[in-house]
This record gives structure tokens, sequence and C-alpha cells, in this order.
């Protein structure tokens, strides 16, 4: 218990028997004794369980008596405490109501049965302590004047959420200090809802979730689905799943619509402009496809967050406030010239106001009024007392928010670290906020632009050593935090770059920074966060490039440009190249190389595979000598998914993907989603019941909605149309709110396995016109064949002529499946035409480059379609021997369904025959 109290920053008085009393406040009073006191109260609370005992606690405030050695205090607040405390019942809190004035937005009570004690006229209020809030409301002292017309729309966004039983997102934008956060705070005050707080930090780029996680954390809430509980928990940092941004975002808003259908919810989230985009993805992610249930979201940002999301509904755009308003702002007590000053100064922003009236409370009667809000605050901190004024600085290293522990770790000098926080929050420069340190106590400076004033005021030499030191610190301290990588890497960075700046650059403090980058940029890369991971990757590489080559580093940013910057990726792996041969790194440079081939080979400037896999494959046993396993799995990742794939040569795919996957694994990474794998067991010769076993063992450790897609496509193979419906439809969906990406194509597939080919060929309609619209040229060249692959089935020959052409004109010439595809329709629609020698003649070709692969549904599918050709040029005999040969491939790949309707087929055939 003793520990607990001094924790929190109180002191324990005196042990009677088995009583405790513990006093804050004292010798030092804190702003926030009572909360403090109330914190301790309820984690000793929570504590008794584990100790196996039970005891009760009474809190009071109130002025006492101190000596001056042993510090005993006595006085009324201390008897009323006592009271309080044989009240309670065993493991119960109870306060006094002059402590619950202290606190009252920061913890949830209920009314006890009022105290009769002697002395006291009146019986003494007592409530119940049910639990401290994490994120209390923040405390508004100045009048709130104005804003009529934006109160009202505020509060018709939440009419219309409950009314719609939707989500509603509600951007308000305006300049520093006009008062966005306390436009909304007044909004949803009178609301019956929820209202939960997250906030984004200015530590540069790379902290993605963490408004999320505040936010999560006050919700306390799961979603139902189990996948989406488990990336959850992920995030809060408390088990380690890999997940994707796409995942992230579903999970994120299945709680939110959970929460909201429990109770009507408001999520705020505050300077939204300092948010990765990943985070401003997710937040377009819940404002779309929430539903079922009402939810406010609003984002509180500066004008700069329009250039970045321009499209984002933008219903306040606040300004600043009337002369008439701004006068109402300042208190009767001040009038004459310094009024007018104040005004004028002001420029009609309430911040102005609220740090000028601090200002003159320090002052009393004088106060200099600045021409702008920078100058104000620095006249506010110039009046510091300088140990007050240090203590600022030293939380500023920090951020906006900022511990306690932090503060002492770069001022060790300094013997009153609380005493000088306590005195910075009497005089509003900063107020007591949740920690993100569970162990700490954590403070946030009431505006940001108070903490720049303050950072801002450091020199560049000391910026850099505290930096450093504060990086220390974390790194002892902070081992909860989810990205501590990424944030470590800004303290380094920032510590390095200063360095730089001084003309006295560190290596290894570069190195340092560098590797803590990588690292959250990597993790990043496999959670799909690519934005986050480029930034974080860039920023690494910009500080180790100097210093010597990391090769793998510099090829983890070329694989995330790969399709947003292509030419930019083979840039970066063409240099890396050349700086591993002038370094004699015969490793990283065929390394290198390898990822440059296959660049060249993905943005077709060089389409030769032969080339590509002589490549690699010289690079494999070079790799090995080196222990690169690393290096060893991009290598037969290129082998898997660059070559083997587009030969249609699945069986080598599996093979090399496997290879791939054990190298990952031993090199520390865990890839995600084993597209290559997946495509070779639905593809391949594998048959497809031993397929759907290898499958269900990849699933049960990552169940990703595009290989339960893939999963769905296997039982549709083996006639289980009952399990692959249900299944196909609901990973398509979870597909397409994870990824933004249309499963079109796979439902196509199950279609037309189930005979209905009218839509397979819907869906696959809705497919490439979704490649159209996004540019993907290399998909809409194999599924635009396959669609009028769909219309011949149904007769419809001119509409699929058009689509042949279109594969035969975008398609790669060494891609195999669209190779066949374009060539087995064009022959059916010249067969419907009697053009039956070119007709067979294209089917042969087909036919012909399949039995190339090992694609065994590709082939069967090639000699059906010959098949039919034969036939409709008189050739029975000759329909109905390669009709068999197609029956053996579908036999051999145990598609049942193609199998049976291949052999009914044929034995219609037989039976047509002349004799």
């Amino acid at each position: 218990m003793k520990a607990i109290v001094e924790r929190h920053g109180g002191s324990v008085e005196k042990f009677i028997g088995d009583a405790v009393m513990a006093v804050f406040g004292v010798p030092v009073a804190h702003e926030d004794d009572a909360l403090r006191a109330v914190r301790a109260a309820a984690e000793m609370r929570d504590a008794l369980p584990e100790l196996n005992v039970q005891a009760r606690i009474g809190v009071n405030t109130g002025e006492v008596v101190t000596g001056t050695e042993e510090r005993l205090a006595t006085g009324d607040a201390v008897n009323v405490a006592a009271r309080l405390e044989q009240a309670a019942q065993s493991d119960e809190v109870l306060m006094g109501a002059p402590t619950l004035a202290l606190v009252r937005d920061a913890v949830d009570v209920e009314e006890a049965k009022p105290l009769a004690l002697k002395g006291k006229a009146e019986p003494v209020l007592a409530y119940r302590l049910l639990r401290v809030l994490e994120a209390p409301e923040r405390r508004h002292e100045t009048p709130f004047v104005g804003r009529e017309r934006e109160l009202a729309l505020l509060r018709d966004a939440w009419e219309r959420a409950q009314t719609e039983r939707r989500c509603l997102l509600v951007t308000v934008v305006a300049d520093a200090g006009v008062g966005k956060s306390r436009l909304v705070a007044e909004a949803l005050t009178p609301l019956d809802a929820r209202i939960v707080r997250g906030r984004c930090l200015p530590y540069g780029q790379g902290i993605t979730y963490w408004p999320v996680v505040e936010v999560l954390k006050q919700l306390d809430v799961l979603p139902a689905e189990e996948v989406a509980a488990a990336a959850i928990h992920s995030l809060l940092g408390e088990t380690e799943v890999q997940t994707s941004a796409e995942e992230i975002a579903w999970a994120v808003r299945k709680t939110f619509e959970r929460a909201a259908s429990e109770r009507l919810l408001a999520l705020v989230f505050e300077d939204v402009q300092w948010g990765e985009e990943t985070f401003l993805d997710l937040i377009e992610h819940v404002a779309l496809l929430s539903s079922g249930a009402p939810i406010l979201l609003a984002c509180l940002a500066r004008p700069e967050l329009l250039e970045r999301r321009p499209q984002w509904p933008v219903a306040l755009r606040l300004g600043p406030l009337p002369a008439d308003d701004v006068e109402a702002l300042i208190p009767r007590r001040i009038g004459g010239e310094l009024r007018q000053r104040m005004a004028r100064a002001a420029g009609g922003n309430p911040l102005f106001i609220t740090e000028m009236l601090a200002m003159t409370g320090e002052a009393e009667t004088q106060v200099v009024v600045p021409p702008n809000l920078q100058a104000l605050l620095t006249a506010r901190l110039d009046r510091l007392d300088p140990s007050e004024r240090r203590v600022l600085e030293r939380g500023a290293v920090e951020g906006e928010i900022f511990h306690r522990g932090a503060v002492q770790a770069l001022a060790p000098e300094e013997t009153q670290v609380t005493p000088r926080l306590a005195a910075l929050v009497r005089k509003e420069l900063i107020e007591p906020d949740a920690p993100q340190l569970s162990s700490e106590d954590g403070f946030r400076f009431r505006h940001l632009l108070i903490r720049d004033a303050a950072y801002d005021g450091l020199p560049k030499a000391s910026r850099a050593e505290l930096h450093e030191r504060l990086a220390c610190w974390l790194e002892e301290q902070g081992g909860e935090l989810v990205e501590l990588d990424e944030i470590l890497g800004y303290h380094l960075e920032q510590a390095a770059l200063f360095q730089a700046e001084l003309g006295q650059s560190d290596p290894a403090l570069a190195q340092r920074a560098g590797k803590r980058l990588a690292a959250g940029g990597r993790r990043a890369r496999w959670r799909g966060d690519e934005g986050a991971a480029s930034s974080l990757l860039e920023r690494a590489l910009g500080l180790t490039r100097p210093l010597g080559l990391d090769v793998h580093l510099e090829l983890d940013l070329a694989w995330i440009y790969r399709f947003s910057a292509p030419d930019e990726a083979l840039a970066i792996a063409e240099a890396t190249a050349e700086r591993a041969r002038d370094e004699d790194d015969e490793a990283g440079e065929l390394l290198a190389r390898v990822v440059a081939a296959h660049q060249r080979f993905v943005i077709g400037e060089q389409p030769d595979v032969d080339g590509l896999e002589t490549l690699a494959r010289s690079a494999l046993p070079v790799l090995a000598q080196a222990d690169d396993d690393a290096g060893l799995a991009r290598v037969w990742d290129v082998l898997a998914y660059g070559v083997a794939i587009t030969r249609g040569r699945f069986d080598e795919c599996a093979q090399a993907a496997e290879q791939a996957l054990r190298h990952a694994r031993l090199a520390g990474d865990e890839p995600r989603h084993l597209f290559s794998l997946e495509s070779a067991l639905v593809n391949g010769p594998r048959p497809a019941d031993e397929a759907l076993r290898v499958l269900d063992a990849v699933l049960s450790e990552n169940p990703h909605p595009g290989s339960l897609l893939r999963r769905a496509w296997l039982l549709a193979m083996l006639g289980r149309f009952d399990e692959a419906w249900p299944l196909a439809h609901e990973a398509a969906a979870r597909h397409r709110e994870l990824t933004g990406l249309e499963s079109d194509a796979n439902l196509a597939e199950i279609a037309s396995l189930a005979g209905n080919e009218e839509s397979a060929a819907g869906y696959l309609r809705a497919f490439c016109d979704w490649c159209e619209v996004h540019g993907q040229h290399d998909w809409l060249s194999t599924y635009a064949p396959q669609r009028g692959r769909a219309l011949c089935a149904l007769g419809r020959y001119e509409e699929a002529e058009p689509l042949a052409q279109l594969g035969r004109k975008l398609g790669n010439k060494q891609d195999f499946a669209t190779q066949m595809l374009w060539r087995q329709v064009q022959a059916l629609v010249q067969a419907s035409r009697g053009e039956h020698a070119q007709a067979e003649q294209l089917a042969r070709e087909a036919v012909a480059i399949g039995e190339q692969t090992d694609a065994l549904n590709f082939q069967a599918a090639a000699l059906c379609d010959l098949a039919e050709v034969l036939q409709s040029a008189g050739s029975t005999d000759g329909a109905a021997a390669t009709l068999a040969q197609a029956l053996d491939r579908y036999e051999r790949k145990a598609n049942l369904v193609m199998a049976d309707r291949t052999r009914t087929r044929l034995a219609e055939l037989r039976a047509s025959a002349p004799r």
C-alpha cells in the first residue's frame, strides 16, 4: 500500500494497528492532489484481491494542521476521512463531497447513505467510487460565447446519426486556438451518449494507431467476431498477431459498432492533421461502412488536413470570433486601455484571450499584449521561475503529452520536479492527463503551441542531448508502448539531426536511430500499412545511407514502392546493386540485381522470364553461403511469383513459396498472406481434396479472406456448394471491406462450376469494370477473355469477340493464362461463324500452351473448347477423343464437378456418333 501511495505523490503518515493514514499535498500541494488520492485509493482497492485481504478506504479533502517534523496531519478533514472509511463496506472506497467537487470530471460515482457525524449539524454526503476515468474531461474556465450556428449543426448531425442509425463524420476545421475542442465539448456535453476521445501525436510520422488505441482503452469493448477481437488485442499490444491495415480498420469498426449498440457513441479525434494516412483511411472506413448503430465521429483538425483529404465532409469551418464575442470573453474586472489591447491582440482567437487572462492573473494588473500568439507564449514562459521553465522545457522534449519520470530523467539535478509540475498546473500551462505509461503520472500541455514555444527556446545542442537521454529512458521504461520502435526512432533521429546541424555528427547515434525506424517500418509493411512503412524506411535510410550500404533496408523500400512508384523502386534496386558491387558485396549485388530484374518484369520493361530465372537461381548459392535468409526469402518469392506462376508451373510455384516462407521465418519475418502457395493449390496438379487439407492447415494460423475465397473455390470443385457459397460471399464481403478489392472473379469461378454461366458472366463484367476504373490492365487482360468464354457458353459470340481481342492486345506474351484464354474464346467465336480451320488452329495453340504447364484445370478447359470446335466442324470422333483427354485432367485434379460434367458430355457425344 505504501508503494502505491508514494507512486501517486502521497506519503504514509502513520500505521495504527491495521489502519493506514496517507496524505496528499503535504508538505507540497499539487493542483491534482485530490485526483491523486482517488487514483491511489482505486489502485489499492483493485490490488487487494491479489493480496487476499479486504480493506475499506475513505477519502476526504480540506485544510489540515501538520507538524514540521513528523508531518502528522490533524483536523476536521482527517476525522471525516476516518468516518468515511469506517462506513465503507469491504473493498469499497467512499469519498466526501469536497473531494468529489475536485475530481467530478475524472470519476464515476454513485451516492451512498449520508453520514450522521457528531458535531455536524447536517448529514455528511458520501459517494461510492466506481471507477477513475482514463481520459478525464477537460475543464473550460472561460465562458463559451457565440457559435450558435455551429452548435446547431453539430447537434443536428447527432440527431441524424440517431435517426438513420449510422456513422456520421463531422470534420471541424480551424486554426490553432480558435476553439474546435471547446465547441465540440459544448455540443456533446448535454447529450445522453458515451463520449470518448483520442488524439494524434505530432512525433513526425510513423505513429499510426495511437489515437485509436486511446479510444479502445476507454471503450473497453471487444467485437463479437473472433478474428476482429484478436486484431484488437494485437493493436493494444496484448498479443502478437499478424494483421493488415485493412483488417485493423475492419476490427476497429466492428468494435465501435458494438459499443454504439450498447450506448449511443460519440467519438472525438483531435489534432487529426497529424494523423498518418493509414489512420485517415481508417476514419474513412468507419465513416463509410459503419451501419446499424448511431455513431457521431468528430474529427478536429487544422486547415492543412484539407490539402490531404479534400473530399472529407467539412460541416464546420470555424473562423475568428466576432468582436462582440471577444469582448464577452474578457472579465469585467479588466477595463480601459488594457481591455482594448487584449481585444485587438486576440484577433478573434479565444486561446489568445485565455492566455492573456492567465498572464494577467500572474502579473496582477499588468500584462504585455504581444502581437501574435507565439510572442504571447514566449513572454509568458519568460515569466516563469527558472526551475519551472527548465521542467517545462524537459516535458516539451517528450511531446505534447509527457510523463513526470521523463522530466526527472532529463533534469536529474532538479529535486523538486513534482512541485514544479504542480506549479505549472496552477499556472495553467499544463494539466494532468492520462499517462501513456501505466506506472507514471501523465501531463499534457494545454495547447500544442505552448509546447512548441517551450521547445523552441532550447538551444539545438540541448535538444540533441535531451532527445538522446529521453530515448535511453524510454528504452528502460517504455516496454508497454505498442509503437516503441517508432517513438524511440523519432527521438534518436532528432538527436542525430541536431548533432549533424551543429557539425558534430555521431555515426553510432544515427545507426541506432536508423535501426529503430527500420524495425518500425518493417512491422508496418507486414501489417499492410505501406504509407507508414515508406515514411519510416525513408527516414531510416536518410540517416544510414551516408554511413554505409544496408542492402535489405534499401530493398525493403523498393518493395514498398513496387506498385505505387515502380520507376523509383527500380532506381533504388539498381543503385543498390551498383553500391554493393563497389563495396565487393557479391551477395548484396546479386540480390539487388534479382529485385531490379523482377521490377523490370513487373513494369513490362524486360519481360524475360528465362533471364529472370537464371539470374535468381545464380543468386541462391551465394546468398546461402552468406547465411542471408532474408535475401533467400526474397529470391524464392521471385521464383514463385515472377517465374513459376507466369509460366503456369504451379508445382514449382508451391515448392518455391514454401522455401520463401521457410527462409522468411528464419530471418524473423512472417509473411501474412501466402498468395503464391494458395494459387498453386487451386490451379496446380495437387488434387482438390488434398489441396483443401493443405489450405486448411494454412488457414488454421492465418484466416485471410483471400485464403477463404480459395477454400470456397476448392469446395466448389468437390461439389460442396452448400459450404462454398456462404463462405465465398462472406469472404468476398470481408475482403472488400479490408482491402477495397473486388472478389467477383473468384465468385465467377464458383458460379461457373455450379453451371450458372449467366451469373459467372455478370460477376466477371463487374470485375472487369472495376479493373478498368482502377487501371488494372494485367488482370483485365486475363479476365476479359474469361468473361468472353462465359458469354460463348451462353451463345453470345458477338459480345465475346471484342473481349478476346482485348486480352490479345493487353496480355503479356509470356502470361500463359491470358495467351490461352484469348485463343480459346476467339476459336469458339470463329467456329460459330463456320470458320473451322482458323478456329481449330487457335484452339490447338491454346492446348499446346497449356501442355507446357501443370495447370490441370486450364489444360482441361482448353481441351473442352477444342472438342467443341471439332464437333462444330463435324469431327465427332476427334471431339470425343479430346474430351476424353479433358476428363483425364479433371479427374487427376479431383475436380469432381467438371469431371462429372465432362463425362456426361462425352457420353452424349459418343451416343450421337454415326454407327
